[in-house]
């Protein structure tokens, strides 16, 4: 039986430099995430558009969430498989679009997780993994775009002393 939940989420504009959107250029597009109970987060959009390079926007947001749902579900799922991962680490990469009308979207993201691992993993099992994660991941689920990966796995190897 389907369960439902929801989640809630807080942002508050941060923008306003004393006249709040009278003229486009009079403002700046930054905000706070604030979700009860947790650290803000400080947000801008796009630098493409103008926005503050060193805060998150919405795109790294989404791909960063994408990322971790992934991860968290890999992990868990390497458990169940009695595959010990030591270390993990992703450096994913989303590819968009804007049309002329300044329309935006994803087409696509790949995933670059490095895996660490014991020596002698079983690394097609390893990798066998990745695959299965779609049928769990809220965000994978939820987007339009197809999402890839390029997994890399190190394997720790024992020091003899």
């Amino acid at each position: 039986m389907r369960k439902e939940h929801d989640y809630t989420a807080g942002i508050a504009w941060t923008g306003n430099r004393g006249e709040g959107t009278r003229t486009y250029k009079g403002y700046d597009r930054t905000w706070e995430i604030r979700t009860a109970g947790k650290v803000p987060v400080p947000c801008s959009n796009d630098p493409l558009l103008g926005g503050d390079p060193s805060r998150h926007n919405p795109e790294d947001l989404l791909l960063s969430a994408l990322a971790s749902c992934h991860m968290l579900w890999y992990l868990h799922l390497a458990s169940n498989a009695g595959i010990a991962v030591s270390a993990y680490e992703d450096h994913p990469i989303a590819t968009g679009e804007t049309e002329p009308s300044g329309a935006g979207r994803f087409l696509r993201a790949t995933l670059h997780p490095k895996i660490t691992v014991p020596a002698g993993t079983d690394l097609a099992k390893a990798d066998a993994i990745h695959h299965e994660i779609h049928k769990y991941c809220y965000i994978a689920r939820s987007v339009s775009f197809p999402v890839t990966y390029a997994a890399e796995y190190l394997e720790e190897t024992v020091s003899e002393e």
